[in-house]
């Protein structure tokens, strides 16, 4: 094993360290199925010994060996039982905290980091390696230490037989190690190299599932096909290597068996001649030198699943240690959030290299409606990201009623928003439990009147269940009325801040007019910012500010835009021009 594996290991180990006594359970357990075993050629020898030339038949004693010969094979199968059971125990206790600190890691690493890593390789982390680590360490703890209590075993049991044949024994085992670590250190960065395609395939598959019809909408289907056949070919490559390789660990082990043994037998033959070793104890000699070899087989195929294992638990560890989100432990916990929001000279950019927002300044009063338009790209997105603190201002300070948002925990701050996205989002689960999402311990009554007050109301009612029907992950519901759960979700919490990110582009005109109403009823009061496209939907807006290349260009309401006739004007006129 190389540096960096003994590193993964370590940290591996410290996942199975609360779970020590299984592993003293496994070593116990192991020790004395071994030693049972181990007893049987001795018994068998003894037993032969008493049947050798003509009369020589000892029925009494051979007998009370063959007593003991089932009792030792018996407790041998128990101990083997209970170390396969507290190796299957230890296990999936271990995998189960592995796979918990990965999938609550995703809760802790900024942002960025999801944005910036595939889903679907992330998806594959947490499903197909956990189960590969699952694999090498279920047929490692249980074959590695009996594996390795048998060497030691059938040596010491050889010594007591016969020392110099043992010798011979000793003699060949560098050629066991030697076969085994070439193998490993093969097979080790094939698996890895393996599994980092294969994070790459499910990352392309989830992409390519996810976006279906527009990849028929575009006629791109034999580029997708031919995209996939790319890395399905990498794969196959990788994994054709991975599997030469590790197939040379059955015969390569047969090999040094066939050795062992031939080298036991014939010296053991002359022995034998020589009446130094009589016919029981070579056949026990025989026996235990099949038994000291099989350990070697088991512990190279074992080593290649650990290879596997421990490529995989790279890739996990590069997700648990990845770096978190800047602690908010100390940080305020209750604000009394009046609305009033200070935004001086700020800059952010995703990539250094990129300025995107810069010298960013805004005062918003309480209850005020402020409006956000420009070109695609302006940073109108990037700005609610960073009132909502997903990404940190590179510079400058964003104040909530003189509060800086990054003295306050990311929680509470953000349990002074209401948001609803373009991109609706809902769970497999009820209608009630969707709407609830924001305010769990939410009556029927409230979410009935949320669902309301959001035009949601007529059309659950039509649905089978009502407010019990369940959404599928595939939605048995429309755009359009996934799009009115999200509002009545933000309706039955009635934060003090609104954010309404083109949140009624997916709801035809005459459900708008009416959402646009309940909005306003649920505006009223509160500091609100709304972004969008289509101006008709912002005109009742206190304040417009018109974003272009991250700076604000133009502010003022509708009327005092349109007589200025600048870039608001002009993008008015663009939608609303009589052809």
């Amino acid at each position: 094993m190389n540096q960096k594996q003994i590193i993964v290991l370590k940290k591996l180990l410290q996942y199975i360290k609360p779970y020590k006594i299984h592993l003293i359970f496994i070593s116990i357990s192991a020790l004395l199925s071994v030693v049972f075993t181990l007893l049987t050629p001795i018994l068998i020898g003894n037993a032969i010994d008493y049947v050798i030339g003509p009369g020589n038949v000892d029925f009494p004693n051979i007998f009370k060996i063959l007593t003991y010969l089932a009792a030792s094979i018996a407790i041998s199968a128990i101990f083997q039982w209970f170390m396969s059971y507290e190796s299957s125990k230890l296990t999936s206790l271990t995998v189960s905290d592995l796979r918990s600190s990965a999938f609550g890691k995703f809760n802790q690493v900024p942002l960025k980091f999801i944005d910036t890593n595939s889903h679907g390789n992330l998806i594959n982390s947490i499903v197909n390696d956990i189960d590969q680590i699952s694999d090498g360490l279920l047929q490692g703890f249980s074959q590695l230490f009996s594996g390795v209590i048998t060497i030691i075993g059938t040596l010491l049991f050889m010594l007591f037989i016969q020392y110099k044949i043992a010798f011979v024994v000793v003699l060949l085992t560098p050629l066991s190690f030697f076969v085994a670590s070439f193998i490993s250190k093969h097979t080790y960065h094939q698996m890895k190299e393996q599994a980092e395609i294969r994070g790459e395939l499910s990352g392309y598959i989830e992409e390519i599932i996810g976006n279906e019809k527009t990849i028929k909408a575009f006629g791109y289907e034999k580029r997708a096909i031919n995209t996939f056949s790319t890395i399905n070919q990498r794969l196959y490559d990788c994994g054709w290597r991975a599997q030469f390789y590790s197939s040379l660990t059955n015969p390569g082990t047969r090999f040094v068996n066939g050795v062992v043994y031939a080298a036991v037998g014939i010296y053991g033959a002359i022995s034998a001649v020589n009446g130094t070793l009589s016919v029981g104890q070579l056949s026990s000699f025989l026996s235990y030198a099949n038994q000291y070899t099989k350990p070697f087989n088991e512990i190279s195929g074992v080593f290649t699943e650990f290879q596997s294992a421990l490529a995989s638990a790279s890739r996990i560890f590069s997700i648990i240690e990845s770096e978190n989100e800047i602690s908010d432990e100390n940080l305020l916990t209750e604000v009394n959030c009046e609305g009033e929001i200070d935004i001086n000279h700020i800059s952010f950019s995703y990539v250094p290299e990129v300025p995107l927002i810069e010298d960013f300044n805004l005062h918003v009063a309480t209850g005020q409606r402020v409006a956000i338009v420009g070109p695609t790209g302006c940073g109108k997105t990037t700005f609610i990201n960073l009132l909502m603190r997903f990404y940190d201002i590179t510079s400058g300070q964003i104040k909530i009623d003189g509060i800086d948002i990054r003295d306050m925990k990311r929680k509470t701050l953000r349990e002074q928003f209401g948001m609803v996205l373009q991109e609706s989002w809902l769970f497999q689960g009820s209608i009630f439990e969707n709407i609830a999402y924001g305010k769990q311990d939410a009556t029927l009554e409230e979410v009935v009147e949320a669902a309301k007050s959001a035009h949601a109301h007529s059309f659950i009612k039509r649905l089978p269940n009502g407010y019990d029907t369940i959404i599928t992950e595939d939605g048995n519901i429309s755009q359009g009325q996934k799009q009115l759960l999200c509002i009545a979700r933000i309706m039955l919490t009635k934060p003090p801040i609104l954010i309404l990110d083109e949140a009624t582009s997916n709801i035809d005109t005459r459900t708008e007019v009416k959402i646009q109403k309940a909005f306003l009823e649920l505006m009223r009061g509160r500091t609100s910012f709304i972004v969008a496209h289509r101006l008709s939907t912002i005109k009742e807006s206190d304040v417009i500010i018109v974003m272009d290349k991250g700076h604000i260009i133009e502010q003022g309401n509708h009327v005092e835009l349109l007589e200025k006739g600048g870039f608001y004007s002009n993008l008015y006129n663009s939608q609303f021009a009589v052809t």
